[in-house]
């Protein structure tokens, strides 16, 4: 999909994944702030407005956290002189795009909460639907909240019960059993490194490991940056605790039977990075999958298969494949265009498509070109990459999109608006075809979901409407839907 956020101006095409976490312990006291740094590097891709570090020495002090954090990528954030101010050996780290709660630096991650039995770090991806209700009774149990965001109602509740439970993890399960649904967590205590993850599985963790130093993040991928090796993903209802004689704690209380797991179907999708596997799924070869799916179920005669850089690659690379049609490139995507980038005005001649992406004219002129992206939520930016191919000579665009068509929002992390706002909403494939011009129009089978995730259950609700837990009465998902 094409990349449409420019300067906190949404081109109202793209989706986002609400953020990614990274916790490191180093059992042999070295620093982890610059490991945790690349580690966040590698997860760029799953926020881009704001990002953040907090660690702690296990030997020193007690309670005492170096945090650092600001609005901006994580190679803007943080200098090497501020790198180097952050020494301890166990830390969290945090990449942030809003799903709930303005962005602005006072939600920025990791969130430090000092209280009576010390301090802990803490790091959250996902949404609670839950929160309004939660909000509501701490507040007028007296609690003053400095952010908007759900991550600071888990620190309250994660602090409270640990003024009752013998151990800091003890405190985590607890807050658990309160908030309801999407979360992973990574919790830094004065002495422990702790790790949680939904019941339901909606958002990815995983555990590392490298030399003396273990690592708690979302992706694989993360693992791979820092020369770490994987352990294992943490499981649906799971929390899990590193002690500083090296072991893995687990407990497993939160846990459902595994037919009411449901993780993000999105993350195979779109989201997680192409090299990442996520609960032993390969998310390349989910998307080449999705991509053959595609050939099978939605054929069509032409000369090119391309992908919309970067998420529509591999599955164009699957339906070439099926299809024996040749894959090629049609697009140059400017990997320059940061999150500085200037809009251009509305009367202006310059597109903001067009400034990410051009098209190869040598590639496209006089060929028929089947176009495959990942999904199409409003339909704004797919009219103008059909236009553009158009322009540079392709005879026809045929369009197939590897996932089903947006019928209904999401509450768990994603930023799929309301149902008036979604293309495909009251409208026919043929509609949708129409409106976007190209020349023929194909999605994923919804059926085929389950196959492309290798038979693990997950959650299909912004397709079928059917969510795997009650969705909230009212909005709690923040100001992307307005």
């Amino acid at each position: 999909m094409i990349d449409a956020e420019l300067n906190g101006i949404n081109l109202s095409e793209e989706m986002h994944e609400a953020c990614g976490v990274f916790g490191m312990y180093d059992l042999s006291g070295a620093n982890v702030a610059s490991s945790i740094y690349y580690g966040l590097s590698a997860l760029q891709h799953r926020g881009q407005e704001s990002c953040g570090i907090a660690v702690s020495d296990t030997g020193g002090p007690k309670g005492k956290v170096t945090s650092h954090k600001d609005m901006g990528l994580v190679n803007e954030v943080f200098t090497e002189e501020a790198l180097e101010r952050m020494q301890g050996n166990i830390g969290v780290g945090h990449v942030r795009y809003s799903t709930a709660g303005a962005s602005v630096r006072e939600n920025a991650q990791p969130l430090v909460v000092n209280y009576v039995k010390g301090t802990l770090g803490l790091v959250h991806n996902g949404n609670l639907i839950n929160a309004n209700e939660l909000r509501h009774d701490l507040e007028y149990t007296g609690a003053i909240f400095q952010t908007t965001i759900d991550s600071e109602l888990i620190g309250y509740h994660i602090a409270r019960e640990r003024l009752k439970t013998r151990t800091a993890e003890d405190a985590v399960v607890r807050a658990c059993q309160k908030i309801k649904g999407a979360y992973s967590l990574v919790v830094m205590s004065p002495r422990k490194l702790i790790g949680a993850r939904d019941p339901f599985g909606f958002k990815p963790l995983c555990i590392g490991k490298r030399d003396n130093a273990y690592i708690i993040a979302s992706e694989t991928c993360a693992l791979e940056t820092i020369d770490a090796e994987f352990v294992r993903d943490v499981l649906p209802g799971e929390v899990v605790t590193i002690t500083a004689d090296g072991q893995i704690h687990s407990d497993l209380s939160l846990c459902l039977p595994k037919e009411k797991e449901a993780r993000c179907i999105f993350e195979y999708i779109y989201f997680a990075r192409p090299d990442s596997h996520i609960d032993g799924v390969s998310v390349y070869g989910a998307r080449i999958l999705a991509g053959r799916f595609l050939a099978k179920d939605s054929p069509v005669d032409a000369d090119l298969v391309v992908g919309v850089p970067e998420s529509g690659n591999a599955a164009a690379l699957g339906y070439a494949m099926e299809s024996k049609i040749p894959y090629g490139n049609a697009f140059v995507k400017n990997g320059y265009v940061g999150r500085t980038f200037i809009k251009p005005k509305q009367s202006s001649r310059e597109s903001a498509v067009r400034v990410k992406l051009n098209v190869l004219k040598e590639a496209v002129n006089g060929k028929r070109i089947i176009m495959i992206d990942d999904s199409i939520v409003r339909g704004t930016t797919s009219d103008r990459i059909v236009k553009m191919l158009r322009d540079a000579g392709a005879t026809e665009v045929h369009m197939r999109v590897s996932s089903p068509p947006f019928l209904w929002p999401c509450y768990f992390g994603t930023d799929i608006p309301k149902r008036e706002q979604l293309i495909a909403y009251n409208r026919s494939i043929e509609e949708i075809r129409s409106i976007i011009g190209a020349d023929s129009l194909g999605y994923l089978d919804v059926s085929r979901l389950d196959e492309m995730a290798k038979g693990l259950p997950v959650c299909k609700g912004c397709f079928t409407g059917k969510y795997p837990l009650e969705p909230p009465a009212g909005d709690i998902r923040g100001e992307y839907e307005q």
